[in-house]
């Protein structure tokens, strides 16, 4: 049996970390990600749910008059 051996660059081994993966997995990991990132309007919309459950939104109002009132207190 005959082993191949490969020489890496030390220019791609700068950080003396170099993984060696296939492609399917590599995309899949990619797939992953891009899953898993949440866009603004995503994080904004989770602290929007939070403030709704610990309970510090108000409204909705009916009429201008509600809503003048609830903001004098």
């Amino acid at each position: 049996m005959i082993m191949q051996t490969i020489t890496i660059p030390e220019q791609l081994t700068k950080e003396k970390d170099l993984m060696i993966i296939s492609r399917r997995e590599y995309n899949d990991l990619l797939c992953t990600k891009k899953k898993r990132e949440k866009t603004s309007l995503d994080k904004e919309l989770d602290e929007s749910i939070k403030e709704y459950r610990q309970g510090k939104v108000i409204g909705p109002f009916s009429s201008i008059r509600e809503l003048r009132k609830s903001l004098e207190k």
